[in-house]
């Protein structure tokens, strides 16, 4: 049997009586010891998350002294335009990005092009930090800022994806949730860490020694920071699930003496031939994780000062302790995706998520600090639960052969289309209707549909699948 074959045998964990077919619970006792390499993986596999989610949070966070730089403008809205529409640029090259490191990871091995991908973000950042600016450059600082942009979207559509799947395919079968989350976990803190970095350097300084070169300091330690995280994956082993496939490949391929044929093989062609359907379900599956994390991450900060009329300062206190709260609830909504399954956690989550929009957008507009943050942490609560399915489910659908390049692209895709565009979605309601909780109608929808469209695909349970 290959390893991109699901097994529907019965194993010492199947429940007597159990239907031909169906995957149940596996025995409590299976892989529970963690391993030295399992912890190394763990830990390469978050630091990566939290370098790749540190360098996008610091370009948001720096946009104000970035568009004075790089895009000066007698008007400082269009300045701001400029630049975030090369934030943007970013988010819409990670499906390219994903589809180049995918095809890598499927071909070369997981472990090899993560250290591609993280090298590259860490030198695409500090390389912003390193950019002449337009008083001295003119156009071409610009122009240079994007391409750095490129660089981090392209290596970022394949860290995001890769590193999770490595740590999926190094996790205890009956701890993938876990695992992953903790993995994704790593994504709410750089937020957090960006924004005090920058703020200690803001009071430590006066405005024009910030803006004359503190502003670069923070971009400027990503490479060091990367290479701490190379460091760690160094000291990791290719996962078993890739080597195994490696091995039946070549096996095959000594058999019938077609290692030309073998060499053919196109994960992105496979890709899109053999699990059109499953990347589809995982655009709109991780689509509604991506819409929720953006609200939180990229838009409760303005939208509580400009429709909450409170101050930055408040806001992104708030916002850090939410964020916090994140982190610490995603990895056991994983633990309990373990138990209970993925479609449970999907389809609750979504459920959650619809109903929880009105009262947390209500509480978070309140003008009130207290419920400002009961909102927010509501908001959490809602999306976590619905990660406690859907951030395993995405690597966990595919089988080992194409899995890094059909969970790369479709995830960055689902993010780009929802998550890029969740802050300007919600500027836009709420600007459109003057009603501050509009943006809330919005996270109804996308959820509802969700729903719909994991019951129209029949988006399968996943948990304790070996392939």
């Amino acid at each position: 049997m290959t390893m991109n074959h699901i097994s529907n045998e019965a194993s010492p964990g199947t429940r007597p009586g159990g239907h031909a077919g169906e995957i149940h619970a596996f025995d409590s006792g299976e892989h529970t010891g963690i391993t030295r390499m399992q912890r190394r993986v763990l830990l390469g596999g978050s630091v990566g998350q939290f370098i790749e989610f540190y360098d996008f949070a610091l370009y948001g966070l720096s946009a104000v002294v970035l568009s004075a730089l790089f895009f000066p403008s007698d008007n400082q809205l269009a300045g701001l335009l400029a630049l975030f529409a090369t934030f943007g640029v970013a988010f819409f090259v990670r499906p390219i990005g994903g589809l180049i490191f995918g095809s890598l990871g499927d071909r070369i091995g997981r472990r090899n092009v993560l250290v591609i991908t993280l090298l590259l973000i860490g030198v695409a950042t500090t390389g912003i930090g390193l950019l002449p600016t337009f008083e001295t450059a003119g156009p071409i600082a610009p122009i240079l800022l994007v391409l750095l942009r490129l660089v981090q979207g392209l290596s970022a559509g394949g860290e995001s994806a890769g590193a999770p799947s490595f740590v999926f395919e190094h996790a205890p079968v009956n701890r993938r949730g876990l695992f992953v989350n903790i993995t994704l976990a790593a994504t709410a803190l750089p937020s957090v860490a960006a924004a005090f970095f920058i703020f200690f350097l803001s009071i430590s300084m006066n405005d024009e020694a910030f803006t004359a070169w503190g502003w670069r300091v923070p971009f400027l330690i990503a490479l060091p920071l990367a290479l701490v995280g190379l460091w760690i994956r160094a000291k990791t082993e290719e996962s078993p699930a890739f080597k195994e496939m490696a091995r039946e490949q070549a096996e095959q391929a000594a058999e019938v003496a077609a290692e030309v044929e073998v060499a053919k093989h196109s994960p992105v062609r496979e890709a899109f031939r053999t699990n059109w359907l499953k990347m589809i379900q995982v655009v709109f599956v991780m689509g509604l994780t991506a819409m929720g994390f953006y609200f939180l991450s990229g838009y409760f900060v303005p939208f509580v000062q400009t429709s909450g009329n409170l101050s930055r300062d408040q806001a992104l206190l708030l916002n850090g302790f939410a964020m916090l709260a994140y982190t610490v609830l995603l990895p056991v909504a994983g633990a309990i995706g373990d138990r209970i399954g993925r479609r449970p956690m999907l389809i609750g989550g979504a459920i959650t998520i619809a109903v929880l929009a009105i009262p947390s957008f209500l509480l978070v507009t309140s003008g009130s600090v207290p419920l400002a943050m009961c909102g927010q942490l509501l908001f959490v609560l809602a999306i976590c639960f619905y990660g406690g399915g859907c951030y395993t489910f995405f690597i966990e659908v595919f089988d080992t052969k194409t899995r890094f390049t059909s969970a790369a692209f479709s995830y960055n895709l689902g993010y780009a289309l929802l998550g890029g565009t969740a802050p300007f979605v919600g500027t836009a309601l709420v600007n459109a209707t003057e009603v501050p909780f509009s943006p809330a109608f919005y996270v109804i929808g996308i959820a509802l549909l969700t729903l719909v469209a994991m019951a129209i695909t029949k988006v399968p349970e996943t948990r304790g699948l070996r392939h």
